[in-house]
């Protein structure tokens, strides 16, 4: 009964740990959210007079008048509008490299996180997350390509690990925590509660996931989404149109959506590869300070926009500039809610489906701060949006809403770009309400992720869970495990006899060369142990000609023979101690029965011998 009681004692404790971080998490990502909805509007509507297009249900708090006029009704104002990413990429710099350096700065926000569960034992500092966040608002806002759901998840995680430090949990819970408040990150920022929760345990690995913090991250992300929803409103954060299932559970319709899954592939391994080399050109190659670098990442995304708007809209249309636009700057929030709308032509999308690869990588790789996440499923949307169109062209009675393939594009996308599959899945049935898309979406998720193989977004990703520093040891076979002291202590022992002086003592050990000795009486008994240092001291102060058996240590951590070695190296450790005396034991006797001595050289020499034995087999 005790133990009944005492196990649901841990188990109330560690909910109410979990409940706890859930809303912790959640009013941060309130904050965060806030900061992001006053300061998008100052750069974007104040100063570069453009109204980018929000998710039908994102509430709107702060709104700005521009100052130079309205960018779509004054085209010459675009070249403005297109510098805005370099100032907010400048200001990031100069805070992120210069005021408040950062440790790995190469590192993007979501990879903050799964660097500090697998590498830093689930440790983020509270200063890090702060200055990435406020990084994070200064890029995105400003039009730097990036999304507000990896910071959110590494926001999350950093309060997890400041709480879970605070309240002093083990290692291994810290980790789960951190886990799970990442999730609660995603949940609270895009409103999704199971995904966000599967997103925290399934984004450390590529092809395993933290099973054992899934319990934590739906408590978690329950409790952050109610916190999120009640500053932010109730809802889903996209609105879609009617779609007819019948029609899309046809087999030939479901053909279109693997065929979908696998188109993401190319695309998917594009995106993780310009990552890779545009983080390496930036913070290898480019010879210049480093705080200039997100800037410069920010004008080369204003140039894109540009490129875009004399390539694809000659014409100055209208719907044309704002979906170019939406798709380039910020994460791509907008531009989703386009697409599900389906008012973007093909050619909008097709441009968008490759720029946005180019300018997340731009903004990422240069030192910019943000998350992949949005902009995975903006390039997933854009791509899926231009083949729904052009399947609907060809086979106009099977294709009746070619946006869908701009939904279950970007959970395919987005899937095999962060190994995240179930996330994916749950993203689609949470941002369409319902679970009648769950077959389409599996169809399109699986060949996208089972075909992209060892290609990442996040390189912070193992590949398993044994692979993982966070698991390593327990997947390891401990080759100590079942040998005994007996196996491997030496039985010729150099001692000193308890009636030999200090002076004597230090004689003895200059011509011997070892630093412990185990005293003994007359009769061989052990009395006690002694080393160099203390026969040292003991000649330092005068006593030069004190009895050794008066002045060697009585208390003394022993070994036995049938101990096991993994337990003598545990007391080692503990005790700081290089060798101990082996006894017999068994009765007061034995205790002072000096049989032998065992050191760490003894134990690795043993290790080394039947690390041979398991290589020969």
């Amino acid at each position: 009964m005790e133990e009944e009681i005492r196990y649901l004692r841990t188990w109330a404790k560690q909910t109410f740990y979990y409940a706890i971080t859930g809303i912790l998490v959640g009013l941060a990502i309130a904050c965060f959210f806030l900061a992001l909805n006053f300061f998008s509007p100052l750069f974007l509507e104040f100063i570069g007079g453009y109204y980018p297009p929000t998710p039908e249900n994102e509430p709107h708090f702060f709104a700005f008048a521009p100052l130079f006029g309205d960018v779509i009704a004054n085209p010459q104002l675009l070249i403005l509008l297109a510098l805005i990413p370099a100032l907010g990429g400048l200001i990031c710099g100069i805070i992120k490299f210069k005021f408040f350096p950062i440790e790995k700065p190469e590192l993007h926000e979501t990879d903050v996180f799964i660097d500090g569960f697998h590498n830093e034992r689930g440790v983020i500092k509270g200063k890090t997350g702060l200055v990435r966040g406020i990084c994070s608002v200064l890029t995105i806002s400003s039009g730097g390509s990036a999304g507000r759901e990896g910071p959110s998840a590494m926001i999350g995680a950093t309060v997890g690990s400041v709480l879970s430090r605070f309240l002093k949990l083990e290692e291994r819970e810290r980790r789960k925590i951190v886990s799970a408040a990442a999730g609660a990150g995603i949940a609270a920022i895009f409103k999704s509660p199971l995904g966000g929760a599967f997103f925290g345990i399934e984004s450390l690995y590529k092809r395993d996931m933290e099973i054992e913090a899934l319990v934590p991250a739906i408590i978690c992300s329950i409790m952050a989404y109610i916190v999120s929803c009640s500053f932010l409103g109730l809802g889903h954060l996209y609105e879609i149109g009617e779609y007819d299932i019948t029609t899309l559970l046809k087999p030939f319709s479901l053909l279109l959506f693997i065929v979908l899954g696998i188109a993401c592939v190319p695309f998917v391994i594009a995106f993780a590869k310009l990552l890779e080399v545009l983080r390496s050109f930036f913070f290898g190659r480019l010879k210049i300070p480093d705080y200039l670098k997100p800037g410069i990442g920010g004008l080369m995304i204003g140039m894109l926009f540009l490129i875009g708007y004399l390539i694809i809209n000659p014409r100055n249309e209208v719907e044309r500039v704002i979906g170019i636009a939406s798709g380039i700057f910020g994460g791509g929030y907008g531009f989703i809610q386009l697409t599900f709308s389906g008012k973007l032509t093909v050619s909008v999308l097709a441009f968008v489906a490759v720029a946005k690869i180019l300018g997340t990588a731009l903004t990422l790789g240069s030192g910019g701060s943000g998350g992949s996440f949005l902009p995975a499923l903006t390039m997933g949307a854009a791509l899926g949006g231009a083949i729904g169109q052009t399947f609907g062209y060809f086979f106009p009675e099977t294709v009746g809403n070619p946006w869908v393939f701009s939904l279950i594009g970007a959970a395919a996308f987005f899937g095999a770009a962060a190994n995240a599959p179930l996330t994916a899945l749950f993203i689609v049935c949470e941002i369409s309400g319902s679970y009648t898309l769950f077959v389409p979406a599996l169809l399109a998720i699986i060949p996208a992720y089972s075909l992209v193989g060892g290609w990442t977004i996040y390189p912070g990703q193992y590949e398993v869970k044994k692979e993982s520093p966070a698991h390593r040891r327990e997947f390891m076979v401990d080759i100590l495990e079942g040998i005994r002291v007996k196996d491997a202590y030496t039985k010729d022992v150099l001692v000193i006899p308890g009636d030999k002086t200090v002076k004597e003592g230090l004689y003895f050990a200059e011509r011997t060369g070892h630093i412990t000795y185990p005293v003994v009486d007359r009769d061989g008994k052990m009395l006690g142990i002694t080393t160099i240092v203390d026969l040292e001291k003991q000649r330092e102060a005068g006593a030069v000609y004190r009895r050794i058996g008066l002045i060697c240590t009585k208390d003394v951590i022993k070994a036995y023979p049938d101990e096991f070695l993994e337990d003598v190296l545990h007391k080692m450790d503990t005790y700081n101690i290089g060798r101990l005396p082996v006894v017999k034991g068994g009765s007061e006797e034995g205790e002072k029965e000096l049989v032998g001595i065992i050191s760490r050289s003894d134990i690795i020499r043993e290790h080394c011998r039947r690390w041979s034995r398991i290589k020969v087999c």
